[in-house]
């Protein structure tokens, strides 16, 4: 399962030592070599500061890599969200935000040659009963100040009842974004170092001591004087965000497709949601479908979801056959608003960036340039709208009760429910069972080979759900992800899952 983008990369392989101990130390420490980490390096390594990016696997292995990629200031039906909990003026200041992600990102790939697309982007409805969440959409962009209209009809083959459409958004391929990241920041004296997992930070009197593992095994530790959690949600338990966040699945499938593929950039109103664009590649244009979305691990069967999504696609586009299948991991704030800042007020030592809804092209750069302007000793006038820690939280609470009541149940029925089904069979593909009263199992079956794991969560003690779309380990309270001999995919964890008793 490899993205359209992450396809046929040549990789070089992660260290198996540990760097030197004269490399272990940087000013700035950034977790995470995605979009948000990589343009904070780089930013701050313009400005003269000592800069080192810890990657746990490799660049652009999380959400970057595996993004639809659109770059747009529309964003499904977002604002309305925001306005009807915060007004129009933070909308406007989120919207400002985005903004300036949105011509960070253009301005850096046309000064480097990197292609982008400049298309329309459409929030519309797929059904009559969609309308009226487009049209609240339309006088929420309004509001913010977007330059938006109305549209009746498209050229599509999918249904279609109206849209709200924003003009000259624009899409591209991420990977060769990062690696013009990469190579400025080489330039400019930072250093990145992958296949290296963070696994705890010590504050201290003269800043911060981060102990971490390489994927072979050696541990060592990295000082830095700042550090920024660039890793889609926080690694580290402080500020309670993983509380804060529901951490969300979708999926996608590129497809080659006869004749004219669609252009322009559609997302659904209305479920189930059909996120569609089109793609360059040497081999002509592909279509782009995504969708089939769940909170991680509270989904029985997902792949039913992803078959759906194909069954859709190929209706529309008839004689259309998938080339990439793929998938990525977001994370939806409570309040609807990301987390941009200190992890605890009065923090300036460790940083934030998180909650970017599936929108973290445009997100995910305004928090870079906001994260590196306070480290800097600036401000972004619209970074209000990002505070990790701010009154609009209050407007939250009751979607938090919701959710961590949510958590609270996942974490009884994981344990109760396999005692309540005592056996010794491997599941068909992946599941948990009991032996004697408590001693639960994680099984699976993946291209033949069997894997026995602790079903345990190591981040709080929850029991992991299978994701059959996926072969992998869910934990349904806070997302933490495993492949199925345990191997740790994304946090809050920042262990593997224990080999079975």
């Amino acid at each position: 399962m490899t993205s359209l983008w992450l396809a046929n990369r040549v990789e070089q392989a992660a260290p198996v030592d540990p760097p030197p101990e004269s490399e272990r130390s940087a000013d700035v420490v950034v977790v995470g070599a995605g979009i948000t980490g990589l343009i904070t390096a780089v930013l701050l390594a313009r400005a003269g500061k000592d800069v080192m990016v810890v990657e746990a696997f490799r660049v652009g292995a999380g959400a970057t890599g595996n993004t639809t990629a659109k770059i747009s200031l529309l964003q499904s039906t977002k604002l309305s969200k925001i306005v009807s909990k915060h007004g129009a003026k933070t909308a406007r200041q989120y919207v400002e935000g985005n903004r300036e992600g949105l011509e960070w990102l253009v301005g850096h790939c046309e000064a480097h040659g990197l292609s982008v697309q400049r298309e329309d982007a459409f929030t519309y409805a797929q059904s009559e009963q969609g309308v009226a969440m487009v049209r609240d959409e339309l006088e929420a962009c309004e509001a913010a100040g977007l330059d938006v209209d109305w549209v009746d009809d498209a050229d599509v083959p999918f249904p279609f009842h109206g849209a709200v459409r924003l003009p000259e958004q624009a899409q591209f391929d991420p990977m060769p974004l990062l690696d013009s990241l990469v190579v400025e920041l080489e330039e400019r004296g930072g250093r990145l170092v992958q296949g290296v997992r963070v696994q705890k930070v010590s504050t201290d009197g003269e800043g911060l001591t981060l102990d971490v593992r390489t994927q072979a095994g050696s541990e060592f530790e990295i000082r830095g004087k700042q550090c920024v959690l660039a890793t889609g949600i926080p690694i580290l338990d402080r500020g309670g965000f993983f509380a804060r966040l529901k951490p969300q699945r979708s999926y996608c499938m590129a497809y080659k497709v006869p004749g004219t593929i669609t252009r322009g950039m559609y997302i659904s109103a209305d479920s189930p949601t059909r996120s569609l664009r089109y793609a360059p590649t040497p081999d002509g244009d592909r279509l782009i479908a995504g969708g089939a979305g769940h909170p991680v691990g509270h989904e029985k069967s997902p792949s039913s979801s992803v078959q759906e999504l194909d069954q859709w696609t190929k209706l529309h586009y008839p004689g259309a056959m998938q080339t990439h299948y793929w998938s990525a991991q977001d994370y939806s704030p409570i309040d609807e608003l990301p987390y941009v800042g200190p992890i605890l007020p009065g923090n300036e030592k460790i940083f934030v960036a998180t909650g970017f809804d599936k929108w973290g092209m445009t997100n995910g750069t305004a928090a870079a340039l906001a994260l590196s302007s306070r480290i800097l000793g600036g401000r972004m006038d619209w970074a209000e709208a990002f505070d990790s820690w701010s009154p609009h939280e209050l407007s939250g609470i009751p979607k938090a009760l919701q959710t961590n009541a949510q958590v609270g149940l996942y974490l009884a029925r994981g344990w109760i429910t396999p005692v309540t089904r005592i056996g010794n069979r491997t599941p068909e593909e992946g599941g948990v069972v009991s032996g004697p009263p408590w001693d639960l199992e994680a099984r699976s079956v993946v291209d033949g080979c069997e894997y026995r794991v602790s079903p345990v969560c190591p981040h709080l003690g929850g029991i992991v759900n299978w994701n059959d779309a996926d072969e992998s380990w869910e934990c349904p309270l806070h997302g933490s992800r495993f492949a199925p001999d345990g191997t740790l995919l994304e946090g809050p964890a920042t262990r593997n899952l224990t080999a079975a008793r």
